[in-house]
């Protein structure tokens, strides 16, 4: 068995002590502590592969808090079963002493614990996500009651783009001649197009 940590922060310029400290404190060796200094919106870091194909079967890995492992609760569970299933290691998270996938000494196994809390957890992140997408919408909504206005003014389209618009919308010039007559190019025409229809709705 042996351990292994895995540290990781978001940018290049930030600090890694407070995480190295923890590991080194824990008596981990300074060789076997993979660092990554990556989002962790997935889990396509170099370290953190480099890290799972060293692990095998009864060897531990520690980490300081379970967002170094990732921000995607769905992809931490699957990685958290790829790790504790598939691979057969523990996994301990020190700053939350319930994820800890060894066995307890009251006998209870430490991996259906661990498993149990993630889903809490991954479920408590997902009610969020809907709470501050409802939030933001209800924002929105009010905002527009109140005349305030979101993205570009639909006054910066050019002179010519009702006229223009029209032609194209009876079908009688082309996108891309749209994009022509109005000094720019079909993407951009269709993008303007795009944003009035939408308006109008």
């Amino acid at each position: 068995m042996k351990k292994y940590g895995y540290v990781r922060v978001s940018t290049r310029d930030q600090n890694i002590d407070r995480q190295m400290s923890a590991m080194l404190e824990i008596g981990i060796d300074k060789k076997k502590i993979f660092i990554d200094k990556l989002s962790g919106k997935d889990f396509n870091r170099p370290k953190y592969k480099q890290l799972v194909n060293r692990l095998t079967m009864g060897d531990e890995l520690y980490i300081k808090s379970i967002d170094r492992l990732g921000r995607d609760y769905d992809e931490i569970i699957e990685q958290w079963r790829f790790l504790t299933k598939i691979k057969d290691v523990d996994i301990i998270v020190l700053d939350f002493p319930l994820l800890d996938t060894r066995n307890q000494v009251n006998g209870v196994t430490g991996k259906f614990i661990a498993d149990l809390v993630l889903q809490i957890l991954s479920y408590v992140a997902q009610i969020e996500r809907e709470n501050i997408r409802q939030r933001q919408m209800e924002g929105i909504k009010e905002a527009k009651i109140k005349g305030i206005q979101f993205g570009r003014p639909a006054n910066d389209l050019p002179e010519r783009f009702t006229e223009v618009y029209n032609l194209w919308k009876a079908k009688q010039i082309s996108q891309r001649e749209a994009g022509r007559l109005l000094n720019t190019n079909h993407v951009t025409f269709g993008r303007w197009v795009k944003r009035v229809e939408k308006l109008n709705k």
